[in-house]
């Protein structure tokens, strides 16, 4: 007989969100492990002693890693995803017929907790992957990508000197009666002002005069309106922490750094911060290598091996990583030849030979961008009447030889990496870091930060991490209890079996 379902809300229901959800799903297994009660006394200092109360600072913390793990950057959605799922419900320790906190109450409660807050609770679940044995500590890959800021290309604003600068924005924001009022310049005067030499300025300069001509490759070029756009003469007044950067095949955007560092055994972030996306990699090595062996010494566990790959090269990183009794696996970048071909190092009295035997002598020692090198010149009268003085010297007088001093640094990390190991080390850590960023980018809500400042950019990367690594534990846990349940099926046959024979010879005396 065919059968017709006829729906009619009943006035009065018996629920338990208890008996709706299995055993084996994620979020119910995640309440039982995920322990965030040390927040309330961590945040009691930023509540007042009276007045109406505040969102529960955990619902706050598991709404947010909620997001991430769904991979839903907005709270708005998020509120209406959640109040759909009974998992999700009983995870936050809601019922059917409570209403969730306002999406407005999240973006509050974000911008109150400071940046501390959210690196302990990524300590936190960091120490909960140590304890269950995730995590060696000894060897870490550490990698950096530019996400995309809250803020547009469209916004950007010029920076003029200082004298002028009253009279820019009085002429740049002019707008009638009938016109909607300009929006709030959230950059401070400094920002504001230009900080580019004159020579810096002449480059840009050129770069705007060629960039249709010769960057006819690079997407919007075509545009009439493209022009080569800088940090030194533009900031964004929406997001003044947002810096313009560019990856290869893509086009200008603003952007935040995000640098993170994994644990080789089982893919564990072991340390993730908000950068300026203005600078290069090496610049943020030094201060994140500390951050890290810091927390790691805390968890009890020696770190000796880093893997980066060459954007993080210098002579100075390699000396600092040599001082901190850490072995580098960083491949040299391409500007780093090593000294001229067919020169010879003289190390005892410090001079280069040439191969007409004529000495280049050592004349200073400067810093030259970023990086500290020692400079070598010939005297005039030796290159004179030389047979490959234009092979050699092109249209210069003199030979200049410009080198870092940190030499013998770079050789033996070089010897290291074009090693048998270190070809191996190469491809551990593309297998490491590379396919961690896809999935915090893909699946874990770090396709684009969704606040301003450069303070809440790193709570948004702390929290993604820590959603990944969470989902990381329950991964690792169910394997863990899985094999142990399959041991001891295996161990219970076994002695059935073997008690099974005895009482069979028994039986046959």
């Amino acid at each position: 007989m065919q059968g017709k379902k006829l729906y009619q809300e009943k006035l009065f229901s018996s629920f338990q969100l208890s008996h709706r959800v299995p055993e084996n799903n994620f979020y119910r297994r995640l309440q039982t492990v995920l322990d965030l009660s040390f927040l309330y006394k961590k945040t009691q200092s930023y509540y007042g002693s009276c007045g109406q109360k505040s969102i529960d600072p955990v619902v706050f913390y598991k709404l947010c890693l909620v997001g991430y793990l769904e991979n839903i950057i907005s709270d708005r959605k998020l509120i209406e995803h959640c109040s759909m799922r009974l998992d999700i419900l009983f995870f936050l320790g809601f019922d059917i017929d409570e209403q969730l906190p306002w999406h407005s109450t999240l973006s509050r409660t974000r911008q109150l907790f400071p940046e501390k807050i959210f690196e302990e609770v990524f300590t936190h679940i960091l120490s909960m992957c140590v304890e269950t044995g995730m995590v060696a500590g000894h060897t870490q890959a550490m990698d950096s990508a530019p996400i995309k800021a809250n803020a547009s290309m469209d916004s950007l604003e010029l920076k003029v000197p200082e004298e002028q600068l009253e009279a820019y924005l009085e002429k740049a924001r002019y707008q009638s009666r009938e016109d909607r009022k300009p929006k709030k310049n959230k950059a401070s005067r400094n920002q504001q002002i230009i900080t580019a030499d004159k020579r810096e300025l002449q480059e840009i300069k050129s770069r705007n005069r060629n960039w249709q001509k010769n960057q006819d490759q690079r997407p919007g070029a075509a545009n009439k309106g493209a022009k080569y756009t800088s940090n030194k003469t533009h900031y964004s007044p929406t997001d003044p922490d947002a810096r313009i950067s560019v990856k290869p095949g893509k086009a200008r955007k603003l952007n935040y750094l995000n640098n993170i560092s994994v644990d080789t055994a089982n893919h564990v972030i072991t340390d993730v911060k908000a950068y300026h996306a203005d600078k290069k990699d090496n610049q943020y090595l030094q201060d994140a290598t500390k951050r890290l062996k810091h927390r790691l010494k805390k968890q009890g566990l020696l770190w000796t091996t880093l893997l980066a790959d060459a954007g993080y090269s210098s002579g100075e990183n390699y000396a600092f990583l040599e001082k901190e009794n850490i072995i580098s696996y960083i491949p040299p970048h391409g500007t780093y030849k090593g000294g001229p071909e067919g020169f010879t190092f003289c190390k005892e009295d410090n001079y280069w030979l040439c191969p007409q035997g004529k000495k280049v002598t050592f004349r200073k020692r400067k810093m030259v961008t970023n990086s500290l090198q020692d400079h070598y010149l010939t005297k005039r009268s030796d290159c004179k009447n030389c047979p490959i003085k234009k092979k050699c010297l092109g249209k210069s007088h003199e030979k200049r030889i410009a080198i870092t001093v940190y030499v013998e640094q770079y050789q033996r990390n070089n010897k290291r990496v074009r090693s048998k190991f270190g070809r191996y080390m190469k491809g551990k850590r593309q297998s490491t870091v590379e396919p961690v960023f896809g999935t915090l980018t893909g699946f874990m809500g770090l396709r684009k930060i969704n606040t301003i400042g450069i303070a809440q950019a790193n709570k948004v990367m702390h929290m993604s991490a820590t959603a990944y690594n969470l989902k990381k534990l329950m991964k690792f846990i169910s394997k863990s209890t899985e094999t142990m349940t399959n041991q001891a099926i295996v161990l219970s046959f076994s002695l059935k079996r073997y008690f099974g024979l005895i009482k069979a010879d028994l039986s046959s005396q």
